[in-house]
């Protein structure tokens, strides 16, 4: 949708046109080029190929380089992810590396303060990604609207664009709640109407009024441009680089679609019918000099007047679908930030069963709207819109550029000389966009900053608040010497059901256990350590969601569980959770043996066990009400004297064979299950330690504190009844 606003915005620098037409020849061999080098060249065929395995996005790109350099934004990374079969995808260890490649990822895993600079790198380009996602909509909806400023006085027209634009942005965000799938097979056919119509506009307007515009397109003109009008045409630059706006959530969307579907419509539809555009309104410029107002080099004015309406009510549809995807771009990257440890816990809804990675978030939906109309009754001119957005877009693009560099030679393992180019070539014409566009900083190019700097704020301080708090629970684990010393009966009262214990920690005893343990007189027959964690790949296959171990011996009765879920991927409901949970602690029971563990940290040993839908052949449950009899392939649980229950039994494969000590624990395990699951949660107030600086109190009892408060629970626990919920106070220094 962008020829609706960039004329518009190129030409907002006062600059006149002269018979030569030499300023609008200049603009239009700049959009050319811009199109041709950015959108095309460096995302269509070069940076689209550095998807993380179908995901696309600046923290898609930091999570390929956390794998292949192994720098993790997470605490509790361990080395059994590494064995992922997404890891595996990447060959990571399979190509030998050059000497260059290995001093540079030697480089970054040592020195930390390079990776904080490389996470503040990635939050930067993820906040611009923010920050477009509340102005592109402001701009595209306006700029679509602007069209009715011809067919009334400037005096008027000022009272019905605005409250029009705002309109429409309402309605827009106000659709996000039933999801793309309800509206979007409206989508395609919006889009294709849309650029059908600005290239038969474009093809009018060069035949009919000047067709040598083709001239325009030799780079020689850009030189011309800016040798006469110098200062004004640098500045102008700001104004021109908005014809690449979207390329950035091309890249971040790409998870929906598959690299060569958007390499064929980007080259053979896309790509061509905004040149047509472009030079259709250079044509018509080109032989209509009056620049009395500032909307007679807008969009609308090269439309031929008989299908203006028809024209502006296609434009604003598209400027709707076009909003549509940088809002729906905006909510996968903040999903990711969230899995990835950088964003608060937040409300995600999946609004589509079927098609995987379409999502709508309430609060960030809102908090969207709000920004958008602030931005639209605020700034009430495409000028300021443009420059505030001009600079979101080009600085996201100069983000993506030095990380690809990294990309290109430590995951694509290429000569460093090619990725030095790439860095040079690229980033030295974004560098000029950019400084074009950092020189309106007062004229509205201060809005993507401020939002930029708010939201990297809440990032890092999140992300800082919870690596502090990891560390304390490290600091803080309980000794298995002293599980030890309990015995089997822990000193306490062990009852019937499953103590399902919420820890961030991947090995060692939390501390909260201790607390238990000191404090109550009974506890559950069975309980599990249960830590749910994010990796940085985008999916985790169901076959390895969960890794199962003992803590201390069997006849404690004490396991912990790790389930693992990729950036993009769903978490279930907690019924589903609960028995998914209960088979992989029944198949690790039945399944035991040296040869399927794997050692990890604490000299704990961990088996890898897939959902009880990915593994036919492991422990399955089954719910009856019928019959007590019992086989080789069935355990079922003693008979309760208590009022009739639904009974439920493990279903075990009859080969291989297990012994009677893993069947009693897994007829113990059915006992506990039936008796019911209560989830112990920790909940924690965290505070700076005494003697710590002013800013760290300010961010961790402050900051992190606020941001912990009104973050969302972890998942499985949100649809728990309070009645089987224990949630225990600590406070953690740090």
């Amino acid at each position: 949708t962008s020829p609706l606003y960039v004329y518009k915005s190129a030409f907002a620098e006062d600059i006149h046109h002269s018979e030569t037409n030499e300023e609008i020849y200049g603009v239009l061999s700049f959009v050319f080029w811009t199109l041709t080098l950015m959108p095309l060249l460096k995302y269509v065929f070069i940076v689209l190929k550095a998807d993380d395995n179908g995901e696309g996005g600046t923290f898609a790109l930091y999570s390929l380089l956390c794998r292949h350099a192994r720098l993790c934004s997470l605490p509790n990374c361990q080395l059994a992810d590494e064995e992922l079969s997404e890891y595996q995808k990447d060959g990571i260890s399979s190509i030998s590396k050059s000497f260059l490649e290995s001093s540079l990822k030697s480089t970054l895993e040592k020195h930390k303060l390079l990776q904080r600079l490389l996470l503040v790198l990635a939050l930067i380009g993820t906040c611009m990604v923010i920050g477009d996602g509340v102005l592109t909509p402001a701009i595209s909806v306006f700029s679509a609207v602007s069209g009715l400023e011809l067919s009334m006085s400037k005096e008027q027209h000022r009272y019905v664009e605005v409250p029009a634009a705002c309109a429409i942005l309402v309605f827009l965000f106000a659709l996000q709640h039933y999801g793309t799938n309800r509206v979007g097979f409206l989508f395609a056919p919006v889009v294709i109407t849309w650029l059908l119509c600005i290239s038969a506009i474009g093809i009018y307007n060069i035949c009919e009024w000047n067709p040598h515009v083709y001239q325009a397109l030799s780079p020689y003109y850009m030189y011309k441009f800016l040798k006469k009008t110098q200062k004004k045409g640098w500045m102008s630059l700001g104004g021109i680089l908005l014809c690449i706006t979207g390329s950035e959530a091309m890249f971040a969307d790409l998870g929906h679609f598959s690299q060569l579907s958007i390499k064929v419509a980007f080259t053979f539809v896309v790509y061509p019918s905004l040149i047509l555009a472009y030079m259709g309104q250079a044509a018509y410029l080109s032989k209509h000099h009056i620049n009395e107002t500032d909307y007679r080099i807008g969009f609308y004015v090269s439309v031929p007047e008989k299908i203006r309406w028809p024209v502006l009510v296609i434009a604003i549809l598209a400027a709707v679908v076009g909003s549509q995807s940088i809002i729906t771009g905006t909510f996968s990257i903040i999903k990711q930030c969230s899995a990835l440890g950088c964003f608060p816990k937040i409300k995600i809804i999946h609004t589509s069963s079927k098609i995987h990675g379409q999502i709508y978030i309430p609060q960030i939906n809102w908090t969207l709207m709000l920004l958008c109309l602030a931005v639209t009754i605020g700034f009430q001119d495409t000028k300021r819109m443009g420059n505030a957005s001009g600079l979101a877009v080009i600085t996201v693009m100069l983000v993506t550029t030095c990380l690809m560099s990294l990309v290109i030679v430590l995951c694509w393992h290429k000569s460093v000389l090619l990725a030095v180019f790439f860095l040079f070539f690229f980033g030295s014409i974004e560098a000029l966009y950019f400084s074009a566009s950092l020189m309106k900083f007062l004229e509205g190019a201060w809005v993507p900053i401020a939002l930029a700097l708010i939201f990297s704020v809440i990032m890092y301080v999140w992300h800082y608040g919870t690596l502090k708090k990891y560390e304390f629970d490290i600091q803080n684990k309980v000794s298995i010497n002293w599980l030890l010393a309990l015995g089997p009966t822990l000193g306490i009262v062990r009852v019937r059901g499953i103590g399902l214990i919420h820890t961030e920690l991947v090995s060692g005893i939390p501390a909260i256990f201790s607390h238990f343990v000191t404090n109550l007189l009974a506890f559950h027959q069975v309980v599990v350590f249960l830590c749910i964690k994010s990796v940085p790949v985008p999916h985790v296959s169901p076959g390895e969601r969960f890794l199962v171990g003992r803590v201390g011996p069997k006849g404690y009765r004490l396991y912990r569980c790790i389930a693992r879920y990729g950036y993009r991927d769903i978490h279930k409901d907690d019924i589903e959770f609960e028995k998914d949970l209960t088979c992989s602690i029944a198949e690790f029971i039945r399944s035991e043996r040296p040869e399927h563990i794997t050692r990890m940290e604490n000299d704990e040993k961990m088996t890898v066990i897939g959902t009880s839908s990915s593994n036919s052949q492991g422990v399955s449950i089954c719910a009856d009400g019928g019959d007590d009899h019992e086989d080789s392939s069935e355990i079922v649980s003693a008979k309760s004297p208590e009022k009739p229950r639904k009974r439920v039994r493990f279903v075990v494969p009859e080969s291989p064979q297990i012994d009677s000590e893993a069947r009693e624990e897994l007829r113990e395990l059915m006992e506990a299950r039936e008796s019911g699951m209560a989830f112990i949660l920790g909940h924690s107030y965290v505070r700076a330690k005494k003697g710590s600086n002013l800013m760290k109190r300010i961010v961790i009892n402050y900051g992190y504190d606020f941001l912990r408060r009104n973050s969302r629970e972890p998942t499985y626990a949100l649809s728990i009844s309070h009645a089987s919920t224990l949630e225990v106070g600590m406070v953690y220094l740090v």
